[in-house]
C-alpha cells in the first residue's frame, strides 16, 4: 500500500517535488484548511506536512489513526500537540537549521532600522518633508549585546555582531562552555547577570514552559535606561504587556518585534501606537532561500521515517549522536537483550518488571536516549496491546506501566560498542549484554554470569543445566525429534562440573510441547523460550 500525505500551508514547490518523486507515495496538496475539514480527512492519511499555519491538535493527532508522522516546515512546534503525538508513537519533525541565516539577517535589519529610523526617515522623504536634523540616530559598534539561547540563530547572531564590532554575552543552560568560546561569547551564569550586562538583549529560544514570559517586568527594570529589546523567535518568550509598559515609560529605548502572542496582530493592538519599536509581521524566515531550505529538509525527514523509519531527526525520540544508521546494531541489542532478560525472569515467575538500567561502551554513550526507548520497547512489545509501540512512546508506556528506565551503569563494558541491560522485577535482576559493532552482525554476548556468543534474531533457547557429559547431544536430539532446526549452539560454563547454559538460536517457532520435552531431559533444570518480535 502506498504512503499517503498531505501538504498545507504551501510549502515550497521543491520540497512537494522530492515526494513526488517517491513511486510509493501518494501526495495532496491543499491550502490551509479549516479544522473540521482537516480533521473529516486525516484519518487516510500516514504524514502531514504544514508549516505554522495549521493546528496540529491533540484531537487531529487521535483521528489520524494511520498517522506516523507529523512534519514540520520551519523551526517551532507550538502548534504541535508534541505530548499527544509522542503519545501515540507519531514522530515530530521540524527543519531546525534552514531559516537560521534568514532570522539572523532579520536581527540586524531590524535593529539598524531602529537605530537609524530608517522607516520615520523612508516616510518622511515620500510624503515630501526632509527631517535630516532629526533623524539623530546610534550606533552598534562598541555595545553590548546579550543573546538568551545560543542554539543555531543565536550562534549566528553572535557571528554577524562581532562584525559589527559589538561585546557579547550569552545565557543557555544547555550550551557547553566550549561553544562560548568558540563564538567568544562571554557567559552569564543567570539570566540576570546577562541583563545587568547588555545594551541590547535578543532571545533565540524555544516557546515552552520554562522560557513564556521568561523576560517579564522584573527582569526589564533590570536592563539599564535606554537598553533596546528584540523578540524574532515566538511570542510569549518576551512578555508584551510588560514591554510596552517600559517602552511608554521611557525605561527601554527602543524595541523590535517580529512574533506576537496572538497572529495576525489586530488593528487596536496597543503595539500600534507605542514609540519606538519596530514592528514586522512574522517575517524571520520570510526569505525564498530560507523557505526552500525548509520545505526540503522537512520533506527529506519524512520521506525518510516512512520509508526506511529513519527517525534522527524526529523530536520525541531523542538525540541520537548523529548517525542513526551506526544506532541501528546498538538500538536491536537494546530491545532483544531486554526481551531475553525479561523472558528469564518470567520463568522464575516474576512477570511485572520494576526497572530497566543500561550499561553503555563510550561510541554508544550520544545515543542512550533511543537506546533506553529501544530497551523499553523490549519489555513491552508483545504483552501491550497497541498498534503503535515504538522509540517515540515506548519510554511514557514503560513509565506509565511503573518502569524506571535508567542509563549510567556503573563501569563500562569490555567493547566501546558494547552495552548491558540489567532488568530488575520483584528484587531479582537479570542482566544481558551484547556487542553492536559496526563491521559485524549484532551479538549478545552476556547472559547473568556467562559468557556467550550468539546472533538476537528468530527464537532463541536459553537453558540451563549441569556441565555433564551428554546434555549438548541430548538437547539436539530432542529438538530434531520436534523437526526444529538449529541455527547456532553455544555453550557456556563457570567451573568445570558447575552450572551451565546453553543458548540456542533455532528456525521457527517452538512450542510449549517442545520446551517440556527439554525440560523432561537428565540434567536439564531450565529452559526459556525467547520469541523475538518486531524486525531484525
Amino acid at each position: 500500500m502506498p504512503h499517503r500525505i498531505l501538504v498545507t500551508d504551501e510549502i515550497y514547490p521543491q520540497g512537494v517535488a522530492l515526494l513526488r518523486a517517491v513511486p510509493e507515495f501518494v501526495v495532496d496538496v491543499s491550502p490551509t484548511l479549516a479544522p473540521d475539514a482537516l480533521l473529516a480527512r486525516i484519518a487516510d492519511y500516514d504524514a502531514i506536512i504544514g508549516r505554522s499555519a495549521t493546528r496540529i491538535s491533540a484531537d487531529l493527532l487521535r483521528a489520524g489513526t494511520k498517522l506516523r508522522v507529523v512534519g514540520r516546515a520551519g523551526v517551532g512546534v507550538d502548534n504541535i500537540a508534541l505530548d499527544v503525538a509522542t503519545a501515540l508513537g507519531i514522530a515530530v519533525i521540524n527543519a531546525p537549521s534552514g531559516n537560521t541565516i534568514a532570522v539572523a539577517e532579520l536581527f540586524f535589519a531590524s535593529m539598524v532600522g531602529l537605530l537609524r529610523q530608517l522607516p520615520r526617515a523612508h516616510q518622511s522623504l515620500r510624503e515630501g518633508r526632509w527631517e535630516r536634523a532629526d533623524l539623530m540616530g546610534s550606533e552598534l559598534h562598541g555595545k553590548t549585546l546579550g543573546i538568551v539561547g545560543l542554539g543555531r540563530i543565536g550562534s549566528e547572531v553572535a557571528r554577524r555582531a562581532r562584525a559589527f564590532g559589538m561585546e557579547l554575552i550569552g545565557y543557555d543552560p544547555y550550551v557547553n562552555a566550549e561553544r562560548f568560546d568558540g563564538l567568544y561569547v562571554r557567559r552569564a551564569a543567570t539570566l540576570d547577570a546577562l541583563l545587568d550586562a547588555a545594551q541590547f538583549v535578543t532571545v533565540h529560544t524555544p516557546l515552552n514552559e520554562e522560557t513564556t514570559g521568561m523576560i517579564g517586568a522584573r527582569e526589564l527594570a533590570r536592563l539599564r535606561k535606554g537598553a533596546v529589546v528584540a523578540n524574532l523567535a515566538r511570542g510569549g518568550i518576551v512578555d508584551e504587556a510588560a514591554l510596552i509598559a517600559a517602552l511608554r515609560s521611557g525605561h527601554l529605548g527602543g524595541a523590535t518585534v517580529d512574533a506576537f502572542t496572538k497572529e495576525p496582530l489586530k488593528g487596536d493592538h496597543p503595539f500600534r501606537d507605542v514609540p519606538n519599536v519596530l514592528l514586522t509581521p512574522h517575517i524571520g524566515a520570510s526569505t525564498a532561500e530560507a523557505q526552500r531550505n525548509v520545505a526540503v529538509d522537512a520533506c527529506e525527514a519524512v520521506r525518510d521515517a516512512l520509508l526506511t523509519n529513519e527517525l534522527s531527526r524526529s523530536l520525541n525520540v531523542g538525540e541520537t549522536g548523529g548517525d542513526w544508521a551506526a544506532l541501528q546494531p546498538a538500538l536491536l541489542v537494546a530491545r532483544r537483550a531486554v526481551a531475553v532478560a525479561r523472558a528469564m525472569l518470567a520463568e522464575r515467575g516474576h512477570r511485572a518488571i520494576d526497572s530497566i538500567s543500561l550499561r553503555l561502551g563510550p561510541e554508544l554513550m550520544a545515543g542512550r536516549g533511543p537506546l533506553l526507548a529501544a530497551a523499553a520497547v523490549g519489555a513491552l512489545e508483545g504483552i501491550v496491546e497497541r498498534d503503535r509501540l515504538n522509540l517515540i512512546n515506548a519510554r511514557a508506556v514503560a513509565h506509565a506501566r511503573g518502569i524506571t528506565l535508567l542509563h549510567g551503569e556503573p563501569g563500562a563494558p569490555p567493547h566501546p560498542r558494547a552495552l548491558e541491560v540489567r532488568v530488575a522485577a520483584a528484587g531479582e535482576s537479570m542482566r544481558v549484554g551484547g556487542v553492536a559493532a559496526l563491521d559485524t552482525p549484532p551479538r549478545l554476548t552476556r547472559i547473568g554470569d556467562f559468557h556467550v556468543d550468539v546472533a538476537p534474531r528468530g527464537t532463541l533457547l536459553v537453558l540451563t543445566n549441569r556441565d555433564v557429559p551428554g546434555v549438548i547431544g541430548h538437547v539436539g536430539t530432542a529438538l530434531g525429534n520436534a523437526a526444529v532446526n538449529i541455527a547456532e549452539y553455544h555453550q557456556a560454563r563457570l567451573a568445570q562440573g558447575g552450572d551451565a547454559l546453553a543458548v540456542v538460536s533455532v528456525d521457527g517457532p517452538v512450542g510449549d510441547d517442545v520446551r517440556r520435552a527439554l525440560l523432561a531431559l537428565p540434567d536439564v533444570r531450565t529452559a526459556t523460550v525467547v520469541h523475538f518480535a518486531g524486525p531484525a
